[in-house]
């Protein structure tokens, strides 16, 4: 399932990076920002602290888009950096909120950017302005700012863990001064933050990939609720010491991160994105089976479960549909007529694979079934005999507040049919099948699902949601559309 205009799909969050102490810092902090692309789309930033001050570069568009000539990182000198690729779960998409955001203190600047949402900023950030504070963006980041700012604390490493006792949520926050590049998730783990090492020099990453493209070694995982301070002494030498100031609880991994946002060949919560796409598919297979000719993934997101789908069943798999992958926004954007394309403008059938057969049609999720719509269609007019839709992943039920921009509850294709058969009717295939909850823990490694001890955070599938939902139960039960208007109001 992959990003589509008419807003079928789920959008990506953001991905963070950062590293102490060395040369090549701002280029090595692109290129692992060019590896997270896939999680935001919408804007990238680099701050780095180098000649005795901070330097920042923050642009709209893709990390390819602006940090790829030597003119650009020649403005970002230092030995030290951070980044962040970004799409907006809260905050209109305008350059004043993009991350990282800067600001200097008492202590000295600090720059953060953070992957995820806190459930609580809304009412942080009414408290702090009713208290004097000025507010120059809508981007939560910004709330965790003057709180550092705010707090008494004297280091700048306890003025952070001090910031973020304070907030609710799923995160994952870099943060970057004159000597530390901080790191930390948390208490839960909801959103993913890898250690790396290149040479002795520390790395933050969301994911695994961006260490893998610049050759730097996976050390391990961030902990939930670890707070890990790297340090350059006025010697030289880098340090680095784990902090855990929140009392401890089971990791819940977020289980998106497994079925979409996660690069396939990342590994995540020590288990590998793209097995476990694999196993999604093979456990579909068991469950809903089908007798077809052939098995299409809908690229590129429903291809590795489309791959174990085949593998469990023994129907071919097939290229069925071909991704166009050079069709950028600015392109689709300027007329209705050409919008009305849609699907076809990023997907094709290839004929020569359908035409005639009964297919598989194998996706990673389904959220308003808007796009599976046009997908099952496509796949007829290229002269499928039948179409049957298999989702490797639960039913949608339940909207996400952790840094994943999906729609109203009652915009969900689940919750807008009574039963299967009218999903099924309404989508326009021969029939239609959800992976379960068992199946999906089961893939990725786990136990059968015990709400009384999860392993993992769940919530879209069943809305047991893992921490308190403050600035929704504040707003008296408005909507979450009508809480984004309300962040991005300020």
């Amino acid at each position: 399932m992959d990003l589509d205009l008419d807003g079928d799909t789920l959008r990506e969050e953001c991905g963070v990076f950062g590293i102490l102490d060395h040369p090549d810092a701002a280029a090595l902090t692109a290129l692992g920002l060019h590896a997270l692309q896939h999680r935001g789309q919408e804007a990238a930033g680099i701050v780095t602290y180098g000649e005795g001050q901070f330097h920042s570069e923050r642009h709209l568009g893709l990390v390819g888009d602006h940090y790829t000539d030597a003119a650009t990182l020649a403005r970002l000198p230092g030995s030290a950096a951070m980044g962040h690729v970004r799409y907006s779960t809260t905050g209109e998409t305008v350059l004043r909120n993009v991350q990282p955001l800067f600001a200097e203190l008492s202590e000295g600047g600090i720059a953060i950017a953070h992957n995820g949402n806190f459930t609580n900023g809304l009412k942080l950030r009414r408290e702090l302005i009713a208290n004097g504070a000025i507010c120059q963006s809508t981007s939560d980041t910004e709330v965790v700012l003057h709180l550092v700012a705010r707090s008494p604390q004297k280091s700048s490493a306890d003025r952070f863990v001090d910031a973020i006792k304070q907030m609710q949520g799923g995160y994952a926050l870099v943060a970057l001064t004159r000597t530390k590049l901080i790191g930390a998730r948390d208490p839960n783990g909801i959103r993913p933050l890898v250690l790396g090492d290149l040479n002795g020099s520390p790395i933050f990453a969301s994911e695994s990939c961006a260490l893998d493209i610049i050759g730097a070694k996976h050390v391990r995982d961030v902990e939930n609720g670890e707070v890990v301070i790297c340090e350059r002494k006025a010697d030289g030498a880098v340090t680095i010491e784990s902090i855990k100031p929140f009392p401890p609880r089971p990791e819940r991994v977020c289980l998106f991160e497994y079925v979409y946002f996660a690069r396939p060949d990342s590994i995540v919560a020590g288990r590998q994105v793209y097995t476990t796409r694999k196993h999604m598919g093979m456990n579909l297979a068991k469950e809903a089976a089908v007798e077809a000719d052939v098995v299409v993934p809908v690229p590129d997101g429903g291809t590795p479960a489309a791959i174990g789908y085949a593998q469990e069943s023994g129907i071919p798999f097939e290229l069925g549909i071909i991704r166009n992958h050079y069709v950028g926004r600015t392109f689709i954007e300027p007329t209705q007529q050409i919008r009305a394309f849609g699907v076809k403008l990023k997907h094709s059938a290839n004929r020569a694979e359908i035409e005639g057969k009964r297919v598989v049609l194998v996706d990673d999720s389904i959220v308003r079934g808007t796009t599976s719509l046009k997908i099952v269609q496509m796949i007829r007019e290229a002269g499928a005999k039948e179409v049957h839709l298999r989702v490797a992943s639960p039913m949608i039920t339940h909207s996400d507040y952790y840094g994943i921009n999906t729609p109203d509850p009652e915009a969900l294709l689940a919750n807008q049919h009574a039963d299967l058969q009218s999903m099924c009717k309404y989508v326009g295939a021969d029939s239609l099948q959800f992976l379960s909850i068992d199946g999906l823990y089961d893939a990725v490694g786990g136990i059968p699902r015990n709400a009384q001890e999860p392993q993992f955070t769940d919530h879209c599938f069943t809305g047991d949601y893992p921490t308190p939902l403050v600035d929704l139960v504040e707003e008296n039960g408005r909507s979450p559309k009508q809480l984004s208007m309300l962040r991005e109001a300020g």
